[in-house]
């Protein structure tokens, strides 16, 4: 969008994922994007600062986590940068009782747990309305059988988090739930992945959790899902307009006056129609947490 709109543009991707990015450099580069136009930085804490403080770039957009963002933003605007920061997510799926059974659970499962659950966009809360709340047990036998492995590997259907880092807070996060009365129902944080012993995984998790609980306050960024329950559509818009984080959401259900209502006054800037994941586009709202 920078460049089509005649700008240069500095890439500055996540120090401990910097591979699309160059791959992305890499395909500009060949299919005729002039030198200059398009410049891929690396580094951690110096080299956004550079950023927020040279004078000769005049806006900044950036997507991420709370703390990041808030420093991105203040010391970008600080400097008399235009500054946009899209921070975290908290997404949630409403399954309705006349929705299609299947095509719902499937689609909690893809979204939920696809990329091991480190995507801004993934479903990180299912919100199961009236008589949806006895598909939970489907829900937790279809997520036991996803197969944990190297990222490359074949059947893999996730692979492992991003750093040990990233692992030990999400596992945190798991027991948290259990700490504060929570149920686990599906419990990845002992997950074992024989070929790769080492490594940074989680295998899919369900928690049983209410709204007060840390679990589901806080974006977890992982395998975790955690369900809440609700008896009708008023009561699940609620609660995902009393949520802080405004990402995205989605509802499964075959009636077009509840996906009409849900649309209108769910205050949230994607949403899908059974549809789990809604693919943000530069003219809508993108996050609840939105600084600029």
């Amino acid at each position: 969008m920078a460049v089509v709109t005649g700008n240069t543009l500095i890439l500055k991707p996540s120090e401990r994922d910097p591979g699309a990015a160059m791959m992305i450099a890499e395909l500009c580069q060949r299919a005729g994007l002039p030198p200059g136009v398009l410049n891929v930085v690396h580094g951690g804490v110096s080299t956004v600062n550079a950023i927020c403080d040279h004078p000769e770039i005049k806006a900044i957009s950036f997507v991420g986590g709370d703390k990041a963002g808030k420093h991105i933003y203040q010391r970008g605007t600080q400097n008399g940068k235009r500054v946009q920061a899209n921070l975290g997510a908290k997404n949630h799926a409403v399954l309705m009782p006349d929705a299609n059974k299947n095509l719902a659970l499937n689609s909690i499962i893809g979204a939920a747990f696809g990329a091991a659950g480190q995507r801004c966009m993934a479903i990180s809360v299912a919100i199961l309305v009236g008589e949806t709340q006895a598909w939970l047990p489907e829900l937790i036998a279809r997520a036991s059988k996803l197969n944990v492995n190297g990222g490359f590997e074949a059947g893999v259907d996730l692979g492992p988090l991003i750093s040990p880092a990233a692992q030990q807070r999400v596992i945190d996060l798991i027991s948290s739930a259990e700490d504060e009365g929570g149920n686990i129902l599906l419990d990845g944080r002992n997950v074992s992945v024989p070929a790769y012993p080492g490594g940074n995984f989680v295998g899919p998790s369900v928690i049983d959790a209410t709204t007060s609980m840390k679990c589901y306050r806080e974006e977890i960024f992982g395998p975790a899902l955690v369900v809440i329950r609700a008896e009708t559509l008023d009561d699940a818009i609620d609660i995902i307009n009393a949520n802080k984080y405004g990402n995205g959401t989605a509802i499964f259900t075959q009636s077009g006056a509840t996906a009409r209502k849900f649309e209108s006054t769910v205050n949230v800037g994607q949403i899908g129609i059974n549809v789990p994941i809604p693919v943000p586009l530069p003219m809508f709202s993108w996050s609840g947490k939105f600084l600029g």
